[in-house]
């Protein structure tokens, strides 16, 4: 019986000991807060700023670079879109309502398959449709002010007159501020989470229809919980062989996800995939 207790005490000793090293002995990870949606101020914002704005969005928010960019080929590059817009009205396969350039480009974000760059269209539907989404819905969800910041920067990127005017907006009030610098709460849920990264942009995933990237509603079944953390942490560690609309490259998914979430959202996203069979 003695024997039983020491033994027990022992036990319950080094318990204690590796329970009180793991609170204070091991510096403790303290991700931080996901970024917050930017308050604009309207009132006082000149044109440059305007566009500045717009070229924020159009690299950050608005994820427009995840296709259009030289390296992954998927999209169309959109340095001269402001330009080519007219002759892309007169071209029999349009089939929109846009009768400017300033139109025509806030028509491309919104309604995209209005007119499909040949070659760009989802594979099967010869060019006739779109696979980017409507930038005002869904996960990248751009608002009116927004969207018509990143035409003023793609019509002064073209070396086009900007013929946007900078929506009209009062100054944000002294709770809309307080709301602004408050964190945004971490996703309860893996769809939550999904929509709020944009995966879907790009991938079939939580309900989500992206045709862009490897469809990853049946993830699991194949791969492991730590090939899925290696894949988002560094998405250049393994490339998919195929992806829907040609072979699948280095370099096209973004690499700062890791700084987007939460270590607790991180692990939830990984059980989620890793569970999608």
């Amino acid at each position: 019986m003695r024997t039983f207790l020491k033994v027990v005490g022992f036990s319950f000793c080094v318990i204690l000991f590796y329970a009180l090293y793991a609170s204070y002995g091991i510096p403790q990870v303290k991700p931080e807060a996901p970024p917050v949606e930017e308050k604009l101020n309207l009132g006082s914002m000149t044109m440059d700023q305007f566009i500045a704005l717009g070229d924020k969005i159009f690299n950050g928010k608005g994820t427009c670079t995840l296709c259009h960019n030289p390296v992954g080929g998927r999209a169309p590059i959109l340095d001269s879109v402001a330009s080519m817009a007219m002759e892309h009205l007169k071209d029999p396969r349009y089939k929109g309502k846009a009768k400017t350039s300033e139109e025509y480009i806030k028509e491309s974000m919104v309604i995209p398959s209005a007119f499909v760059v040949a070659g760009f269209g989802v594979k099967g539907t010869n060019d006739t449709e779109s696979p980017m989404p409507n930038v005002t819905t869904g996960a990248i969800g751009l608002n009116e002010a927004e969207v018509d910041a990143v035409i003023a920067y793609l019509q002064k990127k073209a070396g086009q007159e900007v013929t946007v005017k900078i929506p009209t907006g009062a100054p944000a009030g002294k709770d809309e501020k307080a709301a602004e610098t408050a964190p945004a709460s971490p996703a309860k849920k893996p769809e939550e989470l999904v929509a709020k990264l944009g995966c879907g942009v790009c991938h079939k995933i939580a309900g989500q229809p992206g045709v862009l990237g490897p469809d990853l509603t049946k993830i699991g079944a194949a791969r492991k919980e730590d090939y899925i953390r290696r894949a988002v942490l560094d998405p250049d560690a393994d490339i998919a062989k195929q992806c829907p609309t040609g072979p699948c490259l280095p370099g096209v998914m973004p690499k700062d996800y890791k700084d987007k979430m939460t270590a607790g959202e991180f692990e939830m996203l990984v059980k989620f995939m890793a569970n999608s069979k």
